[in-house]
């Protein structure tokens, strides 16, 4: 019984190494996958993986708002409110494929990410709980996705002003 799982496990590993194989290769067959995935993987963070579910399950990226790209990936912070009632801003809804995608790729990019390093330690300093404040970045980073991919620009890190003596 262990041989056939093994030999099962196998199979599956292969089968998932052909299918990255033909996703590779549609991607490279587009040329605005290709320019897209170019983009998408210039910025510390995303990878290829992140950015062939963007550009496959959100076909939006680029093309509406901000706030509207964050309510369709479900990191918009959204109320909860009811009359007089005031309850915490939540996030819900979207499309939990791309939202756990971003969330590996926060991970990676707070610890590599200039611009995303900086903005978690200022939230984490001023008090926010680790896990919102890595929502926060989630939510940052899909904006700046969508704003490099409707401008067409790649990830430019922040230039350093030069230190006065």
């Amino acid at each position: 019984m262990r041989q056939n799982v093994d030999e099962h496990v196998e199979w599956l590993e292969k089968r998932i190494r052909q299918l990255d194989d033909d996703i590779e290769q549609l991607s490279h067959a587009h040329e605005q996958w290709r320019s897209r995935m170019a983009l998408l993987t210039s910025v510390p963070g995303i990878g290829k993986v992140i950015a062939t579910t963007l550009i496959a399950a959100l076909p939006e990226l680029g093309k509406v708002s901000d706030k509207r790209i964050s309510a369709l990936v479900g990191v918009a912070p959204l109320n909860r409110d009811s009359g007089k009632y005031r309850g915490s801003r939540t996030i819900w809804g979207g499309r939990s494929s791309v939202r756990a995608a971003l969330y590996m790729g926060a991970l990676v990019a707070v610890q590599h990410n200039p611009v995303l390093k900086a903005f978690y330690a200022r939230l984490v300093s001023q008090g926010k709980a680790k896990k919102a404040a890595l929502t926060a970045c989630i939510h940052k980073l899909l904006r700046i996705l969508n704003a490099m991919i409707r401008d067409g620009k790649p990830w430019r890190p922040p230039t350093l002003a030069p230190e006065k003596n």
